[in-house]
């Protein structure tokens, strides 16, 4: 059993909504961390069938239970119709209560109770480095980091699985289009873009939509906690800056199915796709585990010159190459930056083993550099 950076019994101030997206480990840690909670699965199918066809049932059960008992509604969004029961026990009973789900989307849905600020949102990703014994990069950078695939002896055959029953059938399904053939080119090409600026209309170019319907599919992918957009750094000083987005799939091991990937070796191109993503994955869980309120964005200038991870207010810049020697020319986009932000921690995080400052840059190999993410030393 894997020990999780999330310890949710630390959240437990009041009730919460626990968001991640299928099989990144909340249900096995709701069950480890909380064994004698009263705990009900709405995967259950007649479980659920009788709690949609009588709601009230939730409070009949549990109305008679003892201030601050704890109670485990996994996969919340089965039967949006529980939130009502769910405000009134928090309300009448000072019941605590943990509403586990993959999707806020179906909550939002038709005006759903979402219990007016007395649960809050909490956040589990797939698993980060500090999290695996025998941490294996290059397994990682293949294979990606939702728990089920990294420890499998098969990753391929899982990550096949999880698509074809996940992404292509229940993402569909929130994605509430009639062309669903669209869709699924939707996803493809959305890899294609992974790790890059989006355009929204090339995009709906390719899929045969308009620039609108692919923003909603992204806002799909957003709500269902499948993907994210980082912004851009939009300070500008001397030099133009891109405005668009980038887009990454929430675990890079996803990307890399839907983009064929398989078997990346160091210095190929695919891996050095792949290997940014990962890291640009393990700075986005540790920013959201911390609950440090830093926007994480990009930099790019219009003449191409750019930085992959800015966090806050410029306050640290960080590059990021798939390189075994750190070379000056990798150097140019963080000292570029500085020249307008002089204060920024520079850091360009690399396979490079050697760790030393060169021109006021830190460069630091990839495993230290998540050590020092976990340990602190970069906030």
């Amino acid at each position: 059993m894997l020990e999780r950076i999330l310890q949710i019994n630390n959240e437990l101030d009041d009730s919460i909504f626990l968001f991640g997206a299928r099989q990144t480990g909340k249900s096995t840690a709701l069950r480890h961390q909380f064994p004698k909670s009263i705990y009900i699965d709405l995967l259950d199918t007649s479980l659920k069938s009788r709690f949609r066809k009588h709601p009230a049932l939730l409070y009949e059960m549990l109305y008679d239970k003892p201030e601050r008992t704890l109670v485990i509604i996994d996969e919340i969004s089965e039967v949006p119709e529980l939130l009502n029961e769910v405000h009134r026990l928090i309300s009448e009973r000072d019941l605590v209560f943990i509403l586990c789900g993959s999707s806020a989307r179906k909550l939002k849905r038709n005006g759903r109770n979402t219990l007016g600020g007395r649960a809050f949102p909490v956040y589990m990703y797939p698993l980060v480095s500090s999290e695996i014994p025998n941490f294996d990069l290059d397994h990682a950078v293949n294979y990606g980091m939702i728990p089920s695939h990294y420890l499998a002896k098969n990753p391929e055959r899982r990550l096949s699985a999880y698509i074809e029953v996940y992404l292509k059938e229940e993402i569909k399904e929130e994605a509430l289009v009639r062309n669903l053939a669209t869709f699924q080119r939707f996803l493809e090409v959305a890899a294609l873009t992974d790790g890059e600026m989006i355009n929204y209309n090339n995009i709906a170019q390719d899929c045969g939509v308009s620039a609108t319907s692919v923003k909603s599919y992204f806002d799909i992918l957003e709500d269902t906690l499948i993907g994210y957009r980082i912004p851009a750094y939009s300070k500008v000083m001397k030099r133009r800056v891109v405005q668009a987005p980038r887009f990454y799939y929430f675990d890079i091991g996803v990307a890399n199915h839907l983009l064929h990937r398989k078997k990346m070796a160091r210095g190929t191109v695919e891996y050095g796709h792949a290997f940014e993503h990962l890291v640009v994955q393990e700075i986005y869980a540790w920013l959201h585990y911390k609950h440090s309120d830093e926007a994480m964005s990009y930099w790019r200038t219009y003449s191409e010159i750019e930085v992959d991870v800015i966090l806050g207010d410029a306050r640290v810049a960080i590059e990021i190459k798939s390189v075994e020697e750190v070379l000056p020319r990798h150097l140019k986009g963080l000292k570029v930056f500085a020249e307008e932000n002089p204060q920024s921690r520079l850091l360009i995080v690399s396979l490079d083993p050697i760790n030393r400052k060169v021109d006021g840059i830190e460069c630091i190999y990839v495993k230290d550099f998540f050590d020092m993410l976990w340990a602190g030393n970069l906030s």
